[in-house]
């Protein structure tokens, strides 16, 4: 008889591809995590992973068995959020892991809400960016994740998760004031291939987005200051350090002496947002408040 318990480890370690990543996102140690993989490949009387100096990997029959794995923990998450429909499951706390301008945006109209309609829900929020929200997920360290589309992003129909799309933004243009292009109404992304940028950090799904759209405008943006704060990269950006693009909500209620902010011409850059839940629990009775919440503090954002 294979382990539920063991087989939540196996989708760890082929999420973290270290044994040694993976016990931490399980708050295990590696060698308890070597172990129970061990007595999984006893059980199922294969070899499961393979090491090597990069990480791990799983082997084919490692692959077969994710594939079921994610089956099953999803169905063990649509039980546990049957029985606790039937105990009423009207109070308690859920965990929410979501990047600053997703906290003011959605989440925290959402708790307002919920204060109303559902007082026996209690929100915890954990800021975090909104790749390593889906990691946090994953790993049942918080409920729900407000997160952004980016590249490596679980895709839409990936059997660990169910999203819920939230809003989508348009990236603008911040420019210094002296800048050359500061009185265009608009401004084309392929016209500033020559200035320096400033933007967020690798790995920050905005980064990706920033990079991309650069690519489809032709050239690489030379970065040569980075920040994953927003009101960082326009005080940057007011220094005459360089431009920037910067999701249209981030530049609400900031300071914006020392810049002009324009619309990008064309089509513009975007953000997607969305929350996610482990498949198999949107519809907790805890979390489908929760979720219901997030869309309506969405709506107006469009």
């Amino acid at each position: 008889m294979i382990e539920a318990r063991r087989l939540h480890i196996l989708r760890a370690v082929a999420d973290h591809r270290t044994v040694t990543a993976a016990a931490a996102a399980l708050y295990l140690t590696p060698s308890a995590v070597s172990q129970q993989l061990a007595a999984l490949e006893q059980e199922t009387g294969h070899r499961l992973v393979e090491r090597s100096a990069r990480g791990v990997t799983l082997t084919a029959a490692g692959e077969i068995l994710l594939g079921h794995a994610n089956a099953v923990l999803a169905q063990l998450e649509r039980a546990e959020s049957e029985l606790a429909a039937y105990g009423s499951g009207d109070a308690g706390v859920v965990t929410v892991a979501a990047f600053a301008t997703g906290i003011s945006l959605v989440v925290a109209p959402a708790i307002t809400t919920l204060a109303a309609r559902a007082p026996g829900i209690r929100v915890r929020v954990q800021d975090a960016e909104g790749d390593a929200s889906l990691v946090m997920v994953l790993d049942r360290q918080v409920d729900v994740a407000v997160a952004v589309e980016y590249r490596g992003a679980p895709r839409a129909d990936d059997p660990r998760l169910t999203r819920v799309p939230l809003y989508a933004e348009p990236f603008d243009a911040v420019l210094p004031v002296g800048h050359r292009l500061a009185d265009a109404a608009q401004v084309a992304v392929a016209d500033l291939a020559a200035d320096p940028w400033i933007g967020p950090y690798t790995g920050n799904p905005c980064h990706d987005v920033v990079v991309l759209a650069c690519e489809y405008a032709g050239f690489e943006p030379r970065l040569e200051h980075f920040s994953d704060d927003f009101r960082a990269v326009v005080s940057l950006a007011s220094a005459a350090a360089g431009v920037a693009l910067v999701p249209r909500s981030a530049l609400a209620d900031m300071d914006l002496t020392g810049v002009v902010v324009r619309p990008v011409d064309g089509v513009a850059p975007t953000r997607r947002v969305f929350a996610a839940v482990r498949r198999g629990a949107e519809e907790h009775p805890l979390l489908r408040p929760v979720l219901t919440a997030l869309q309506e503090a969405a709506a107006p954002q469009g």
